[in-house]
């Protein structure tokens, strides 16, 4: 791995707060902007990058509610646990993590409390979104999501109050039903990657990894014709209503994903609660379907390994500059739980921008 630079994100308001800004979980470059999510909210926020394709800092946040263009299935204030964000055309889009999480054991509780707390799970409704929300240029000149644009375009969402969402759809699925109801720190279904392309949305999970495998899948959100607010996993041409992929990452989960031209870059790294390797692989032709469900060999190669800390330091997300640094560190990663080598102040984190360098194929 080659770290050319840093960049130190700043935040202020909610989001420094509440310390949202040490939980990145997603991210997404639009030239200048960075479109930033944690996953213990269910906000998205908007960075300006000095430089769109060598910046050392993103700062001048802006915060915006997902409430508060979609009509979320939980209160509004209850986390959407975001780990995904994508740009495409006139739209961002976000997902959760459609996961049940277990209790955490803290240093403070007693050995019976512990004990209690990894026996409970919680199902929060505002996990198990895609949110599709409709970008115009603001008043500043700088893009922003509204709920309805002067154009017409609507924000919108699969997983509303009373409607189907992606865990529903895989009640029957012969791979991944049995993992729904497992926590998704325990190998259970857990959405970690999101990327657009045309009318298809990619979809990474962390989890669960099937014999070392991991699993993409790939669906087609339709407005759905009773409801300009709510949008349908439509069918593909061979009626079904979302396709897998089945990825040899060396036994990683995808932790995100992203467009490089007809590729996909995938973040990979542990699918459990722990500390270990963290490598960008790159999907050859993943846009263009010029791979199969199986994705092995020369279709999925290795590009750089990330560093990775010792419960710190957990990359999270990765996004692409533009071209136009010397070094060829276009690659931007941002971090969960940074450790204080990755805090210059109580309101600040520090990004990596990395060269991707291809190094070997992972293999069988």
């Amino acid at each position: 791995m080659d770290v050319a630079g840093q960049v130190e994100l700043v935040f202020s308001g909610g989001t420094a707060h509440t310390c949202n800004h040490v939980n990145l979980s997603a991210v997404r470059t639009e030239g200048e902007h960075l479109w930033v999510a944690g996953d213990e909210t269910a906000t998205i926020e908007r960075l300006v990058l000095d430089s769109p394709s060598a910046p050392s800092r993103g700062e001048s946040e802006r915060s915006f509610a997902l409430a508060d263009f979609v009509d979320l299935p939980g209160p509004p204030e209850e986390e959407a646990d975001i780990e995904g964000i994508a740009r495409s055309g006139g739209w961002l889009w976000a997902v959760g993590s459609h996961s049940v999480a277990r209790k955490q054991i803290k240093p403070h509780h007693s050995d019976e409390k512990a004990v209690r707390r990894l026996a409970k799970t919680k199902r929060q409704a505002n996990r198990y979104v895609i949110a599709r929300l409709a970008v115009e240029i603001g008043a500043d000149g700088r893009p922003e999501p509204v709920r309805v644009a002067a154009d017409g375009r609507r924000s919108a969402l699969v997983g509303g109050a009373g409607s189907e969402n992606l865990a529903d759809l895989l009640i029957g699925d012969e791979h991944l039903a049995p993992f729904l109801a497992i926590p998704s720190k325990d190998n259970g279904l857990d959405v970690e990657g999101l990327a657009a392309h045309g009318d298809a949305l990619y979809v990474g999970l962390r989890g669960p990894v099937l014999r070392g495998w991991a699993v993409v899948l790939e669906v087609l959100p339709v407005l759905d014709p009773t409801d300009p607010a709510r949008l349908l996993l439509g069918p593909w041409g061979d009626g079904a209503r979302y396709q897998k992929h089945f990825l040899n990452l060396g036994g990683l989960g995808v932790r995100d994903l992203c467009p490089d031209g007809d590729d996909l870059l995938v973040l990979a790294g542990p699918s459990m609660a722990l500390s270990g390797p963290v490598r960008v692989y790159r999907w050859r032709g993943a846009l263009t379907h010029a791979t199969g469900r199986v994705v092995r060999g020369e279709e999925i190669t290795l590009e750089t390994e990330l560093p990775h800390g010792d419960g710190v330091d957990h990359a999270e997300g990765i996004a692409l500059l533009e071209p136009g640094d010397d070094t060829g560190a276009r690659l931007l990663v941002v971090y969960d739980s940074p450790s204080l080598a990755r805090r210059p102040t109580p309101h600040s984190v520090l990004a990596d921008r990395v060269a991707a360098t291809p190094v070997r194929s992972p293999g069988l």
